[in-house]
């Protein structure tokens, strides 16, 4: 099976999991991520903990909740689609007429199938959300609306797994596990997560550390951050936050606040090879936890490399990003896209040939014997890497300015270190 089906498959069975940011939705979701990462380590945070300007909520959780009209009739059932109830709803057990009760109905305009997801997190309300063309439908009358919920002190979960590397400095791969039923927008990162997880814990040799975190959207990010700031600052080289990399339409790049981290210019690197019809953003497009890791005083090297971007794509907070939105072909495609990103960090450097003038190339069996029309052809992305292979640019700047992508230039280097023409005076 290829890691895309494997990825796919995975988000098939967490898919139908009711999550919230807080609860056992999260838990069994974390649950089964640590059934494919052995190592994975669950962590809990009390309800009430100060973290930042921000606190840790109540857990909810719902037991039954629904609409129904005079006759018995259910109009809407959570146990049906999660997302017809307001995230965070507090309880209800009322009879109202029509007028009122289309007062605690969402509906997404413009998209008459969709259940639009809505949440109330940090306010106390109730509400109930159904397709534009069902609220339309319903006849005068009374209806029942029961919402049995229940908002307790608990904790906010969330998963961590590090991957030591040969040396201290990090890359952060953050993504969150907080939305129900939505595959494009919440389950593709997590799924996403895990496969690269698997393939760089296989590597015998890393640079780098990497942190992994599965983390509820917002909060969770401002928590985890309230825990491990000074930390990060002192290690993080570069990190990036999946989100929406299940679809099979486009790739998108939203930068760093500052816009030229080393994050940035490996992805714009990346992206520039794989698909150079990428849609670029500007952080002012920014919507996920890249908002918190660039904050001032923050000022993480985090951007976001997704397929079609978050709040652009029209099945976007609905039920109709559902399983057919993405794909395994989508996420494959998310995949290589980031193990290059990774494989090319792992390879940067400031590399630097070990003689003047051009190295005499055809004696190491570099170049080819014979010199004739064509010849040159074969080795000329090793003698351009070579002509600029000056300690002063990495291996990022030396890629785009001879074209190749850097997966080609990685057996370059090889071949050249083993004939002791190059050197990395600054990994």
């Amino acid at each position: 099976m290829s890691i895309g089906n494997e990825m796919y498959e995975l988000a098939r069975e967490l898919f139908p999991i009711d999550r919230s940011l807080t609860g056992d939705g999260v838990r069994q979701t974390l649950a089964i991520l640590k059934r494919e990462l052995p190592h994975l380590t669950l962590h809990e945070v009390p309800s009430g903990t100060q973290v930042f300007d921000w606190t840790v909520p109540q857990e909810w959780a719902v037991r039954q909740a629904y609409i129904e009209d005079e006759k018995g009739n259910r109009v809407v059932d959570y146990k049906q689609l999660n997302l017809h109830v307001m995230g965070y709803s507090t309880p209800v057990d009322r009879w109202v007429e029509l007028d009122e009760l289309k007062q605690y109905i969402y509906v997404q305009q413009g998209q008459p199938e969709a259940v639009p997801y809505v949440t109330s997190y940090y306010t106390r309300r109730y509400g109930f959300c159904m397709s534009e063309r069902q609220r339309d439908s319903l006849k005068p009358g009374k209806y029942h609306m029961v919402i049995d919920s229940e908002l307790f002190d608990g904790s906010l979960t969330y998963g961590e797994l590090i991957l030591p590397g040969t040396g201290e400095k990090e890359i952060l791969i953050s993504t969150y596990v907080c939305h129900p039923s939505m595959a494009n927008n919440e389950l593709s990162g997590p799924v996403l997560a895990v496969a690269l997880a698997k393939t760089l814990a296989k590597q015998s040799h890393r640079k780098y550390t990497y942190r992994f975190i599965w983390i509820p959207e917002t909060i969770g990010s401002i928590t985890y951050l309230s825990q491990h700031l000074a930390d990060m600052k002192k290690r993080t080289v570069a990190g990036f936050v999946l989100s929406c990399v299940g679809d099979d339409r486009t790739y998108s790049y939203i930068p760093t606040r500052k816009g030229d981290t080393l994050a940035d210019r490996v992805a714009r690197n990346v992206l520039s090879f794989h698909y150079p019809e990428y849609k670029k953003y500007t952080f002012l497009d920014r919507g996920s936890d890249e908002r918190q890791y660039n904050a001032p005083g923050v000022d993480l090297p985090v951007c976001v490399v997704c397929r079609s971007k978050y709040g652009e794509y029209p099945e976007y907070h609905t039920s109709l990003d559902d399983l057919s939105v993405i794909s395994p072909e989508g996420l494959q495609g998310a995949y290589d896209v980031y193990m290059s990103m990774l494989n090319a960090l792992e390879h940067n450097g400031f590399y630097r040939i070990k003689c003047l003038c051009e190295p005499q190339l055809g004696k190491r069996g570099l170049y080819p014997s014979v010199s004739k029309k064509g010849a040159y052809d074969a080795v000329k992305s090793l003698v351009n890497f070579i002509a600029y292979a000056d300690g002063e640019k990495d291996l990022i700047d030396i890629s785009n300015i001879i074209g190749v992508p850097i997966s080609q230039l990685i057996p370059v280097i090889a071949k050249l270190t083993e004939a002791d023409l190059l050197e990395c005076i600054d990994a």
